[in-house]
């Protein structure tokens, strides 16, 4: 787009400057009064015009040396001029054509080489110093105090009961059943078993084969030819005449008007945001676990017991009821409240001072050159093709059916029952009466007489001397090992880290994109108007033909023709 914009304004300087050339030829002068008289007008344009005050004296003298259309004067530096019937002529007088030269200017585009100011971006290394926050551990020992609790053993005098055995002998009377034998008769029934011989009567099914003629029917095929009709479809051929359509393209020239966006630069500001650190105090409070003891009270059951004398009744081998004496040990479940110690974890929120880096925002400018486009419409010619229906006509063959009746001869095959005769061997079952004899068991009571030996018992009271144990409670003493635990305190030392931040300077390099305007040798392609001579042909009317040159101290070309007032055209 400056390419064009470059040659559109060298173009108008050119004719500009062809413009003032021709000014100074003389081609937008106007004419001088005196050069409006018939006769003088030829002369008065070619020299004598140039000078206004030569042109007075011109004209007079070619007034009175043109009588009738005869020769101008000689002082005028015209030449001879000629005339009909005046002076010598030109050999043909009649209408004719003359051959003029004349310059043209003309447009030419010549390629120069221009000086153009472009703006480039070029990195330029820049430094900036910045701070750094680190933080500096520290180290710090402290002392702690704390309590903890020491099993201690001590001995602890208990006072308990103690049950003692006291025997005692005591006398009693008792029944015993003596057991004793008796010879007893005693009858008994049983069943004695009797065989005894018995004819039975049963039926017996008997196997009998017997041979029976049977008669059954079987399909057999009997076979016969038929004459059967069938439609064939006969493929033939025939040409046909069809009509198409056919679209061919038809071309046309359209100016269409087309948006162009044409570049350009523009210098704008632009705030941008920094953020910049800065170091801020704060407080805040942490949370600290301690472990505090703790004593409550606690109850344990504590196992016991101690020894009774039980009486037990039993049976001895005779079966007389005895009553035994046996120890047993009563277990006991006594409930005792015992102190106990424990350690609580406790929370304490404990404050401390801390350094925090914080940014700010602040608000810069900068003018940035921002690339942007203006839309320019333009026309162009473009050419349009349009698709016009033609209708053809063409030759087709087309391939048709024509259907035939056809016959042929078919074997059919039929199935006929016919009738057949087979032996056939059949079993029977015939019943047939069979005698059997059977032995048959039979139980006949019969009584028998036993000797039974029976035991019987006697009562008899018999007299037994037996000690009984009583349990006398009695209070006992006993030292025990008890185990306590004691609070003690302790020291012991922990180190603590804390972190303190430090500011430290740095340096920084970066790179920054700099505009420079930069003078670049560009092509431009320049219209120029180029003075060019074309010879054209003019028509010199009916009169004489053309004039000879004028004299070359006239200063002047060839002169034209009089004026018609003379009698030359």
């Amino acid at each position: 787009m400056l390419r064009r914009v470059f040659c559109l304004a060298a173009a108008l300087g050119v004719l500009a400057a062809g413009a003032v050339e021709q000014a100074d030829a003389g081609l937008f002068r106007k004419k001088s009064k005196c050069c409006k008289t018939e006769c003088c007008a030829p002369a008065c344009e070619t020299s004598c015009c140039e000078a206004e005050p030569a042109c007075d004296s011109c004209c007079g003298a070619v007034a009175t040396g043109c009588s009738a259309c005869g020769a101008a004067a000689s002082s005028c530096g015209c030449g001879a001029v000629a005339a009909c019937g005046c002076g010598v002529a030109d050999s043909g007088c009649g209408c004719g054509e003359t051959v003029v030269t004349k310059t043209v200017m003309v447009p030419t585009y010549v390629t120069e080489m221009r000086t153009v100011t472009a703006t480039e971006y070029q990195k330029q290394e820049k430094t900036r110093t910045y701070t750094v926050y680190k933080r500096v551990p520290t180290t710090e020992t402290k002392t702690q105090t704390y309590t903890v609790m020491v099993p201690s053993q001590q001995t602890k005098t208990v006072t308990y009961n103690v049950c003692k055995p006291v025997t005692e002998t005591k006398t009693r009377e008792y029944t015993v059943q003596v057991p004793y034998t008796e010879q007893v008769e005693q009858t008994y029934t049983v069943m004695v078993p009797s065989y005894e011989d018995k004819v039975v009567t049963k039926t017996v099914m008997r196997q009998v084969s017997e041979q029976v003629e049977q008669t059954y029917t079987v399909m057999e095929p009997s076979y016969s030819t038929k004459t059967v009709d069938y439609t064939v479809n006969v493929p033939y051929t025939e040409q046909v005449e069809q009509t198409y359509t056919v679209m061919e393209p038809s071309y046309s020239t359209k100016t269409v008007d087309y948006t162009v966006n044409v570049p350009y630069t523009e210098q704008v500001e632009k705030t941008y945001t920094v953020n910049v650190p800065y170091t801020e105090q704060m407080t805040g409070s942490r949370t600290v676990t301690k472990r505090v003891p703790v004593t409550t009270m606690k109850t344990v059951q504590v196992r016991g017991g101690h020894w009774e004398t039980q009486q037990v009744e039993s049976t001895d081998a005779c079966g007389c009821p005895t009553t035994c004496c046996k120890r047993v040990w009563v277990p006991t479940c006594e409930t005792k409240e015992v102190p106990c110690t424990t350690y609580q974890c406790v929370t304490e929120e404990v404050p401390y001072t801390y350094c925090v880096t914080k940014c700010r925002q602040e608000e810069k400018t900068c003018t940035v050159t921002v690339n942007k486009c203006r839309t320019e419409t333009r026309q162009r010619e473009v050419q349009v093709c349009t698709m016009v229906p033609v209708e053809k006509t063409r030759t087709v063959t087309v391939n048709k059916c024509r259907t035939e009746t056809r016959q042929k001869e078919v074997q059919v095959c039929q199935m006929v029952p016919v009738e057949k005769t087979r032996t056939v061997t059949v079993c029977k079952c015939v019943p047939e009466t069979v005698e059997e004899t059977v032995k048959v068991c039979k139980m006949v009571p019969e009584e028998r007489t036993r000797t039974v030996c029976v035991n019987k018992c006697r009562t008899e009271t018999r007299t037994q001397e037996y000690q009984v144990t009583k349990y006398v409670t009695e209070q006992a003493t006993k030292e025990v090992q008890v185990c306590v635990m004691v609070p003690e305190e302790r020291t012991r030392e922990y180190t603590v880290t804390t972190y303190e931040c430090v500011p430290e300077e740095k340096t920084e390099t970066y790179t920054v994109c700099v505009p420079v305007q930069v003078e670049k040798q560009v092509e431009v392609k320049v219209c120029k108007m180029v003075a060019q001579e074309v010879q054209e042909t003019v028509s010199t009317g009916c009169g004489c033909g053309a004039a000879p040159a004028a004299s070359s101290d006239c200063g002047c070309g060839a002169a034209p023709a009089p004026a018609s007032g003379c009698g030359c055209n």
